[in-house]
């Protein structure tokens, strides 16, 4: 079985509850290259390609110097039709390796809980986000009664970014939109998405985020505390949330690659 190429960028933003998913289906190939793993140059016999969220920007490669190399997998893997997923700084990583544009957010800090809305035909037809609205269809979320679009959006994921996407790739499709910032997900060709927020964040990393940001989001006029109850309320619904993103996904299948004999 290929193992999933999952790259890491920080300690406390890992797979989360996306890997309690994928762990059980199959072997993941974690690499941190803040810690000197190496980044590949494409997807080679791994089933996929997950790219993460972190602190850094998806331009800052002073900061973080292995980003060139993880834009250039990004954009290999798509190339290529090996299935890509990028969360948060991912999303970013991926849009700057087609060709939009991510910057910072002229909107500021969108973190915490936030509602996701679907676009109807391309959003709710495809392979990963419909998957999601079926998995939620009807769900009890604590503290803000069902989420089934009744209230303008589609389900409710955590967030916690200043920087966004504010041009997608020339071939890219828009799937979903925010509150804040209007792409959260998109689709190239038909193996490579992108999501601005965090399916995948479980309660103690969102704890260390807010924690970490203590200062800048109180001075920004957020309460941390309630950031944190927002998505620590939601644990069971979030679960589910992950595991259909983490299905979905997992259920797309690399090309067939022949071998000579």
């Amino acid at each position: 079985m290929r193992p999933l190429l999952v790259v890491e960028h920080e300690a406390d933003a890992g797979a989360g509850r996306l890997a309690a998913v994928w762990s059980a289906a199959g072997p993941l190939d974690v690499r941190r290259p803040y810690a000197g793993d190496a980044i590949p140059d494409d997807a080679g016999d791994h089933a996929g390609v997950v790219v993460l969220g972190g602190e850094v920007a998806a331009w800052e490669d002073d900061r973080a110097p292995w980003l060139p190399a993880t834009r250039r997998l990004l954009a290999r893997a798509t190339a290529d039709g090996a299935p890509v997923l990028g969360v948060c700084l991912g999303a970013q990583l991926l849009t700057l390796a087609l060709g939009g544009r991510a910057e910072r957010g002229a909107a500021g800090l969108e973190v915490g809980l936030t509602g996701v809305r679907v676009l109807p035909g391309v959003g709710r037809e495809d392979p990963l986000l419909a998957g999601v609205l079926g998995a939620v269809a009807g769900t009890p979320l604590p503290g803000n009664g069902t989420v089934d679009g009744a209230a303008g959006f589609d389900f409710l994921v955590p967030q916690f970014h200043r920087d966004a996407i504010t041009e997608l790739p020339a071939d890219a499709e828009l799937l979903a939109v925010g509150e804040v910032y209007g792409i959260q997900a998109f689709r190239v060709g038909e193996r490579a998405w992108g999501v601005q927020y965090h399916p995948e964040v479980t309660d103690d990393d969102f704890a260390e985020w807010t924690r970490g940001g203590h200062a800048s989001l109180v001075a920004e006029g957020h309460d941390p505390a309630a950031l944190l109850a927002s998505v620590t309320s939601a644990s069971g619904y979030l679960d589910t949330v992950a595991a259909a993103h983490a299905g979905g996904f997992g259920a797309i299948r690399p090309p067939r690659r022949d071998h000579a004999r």
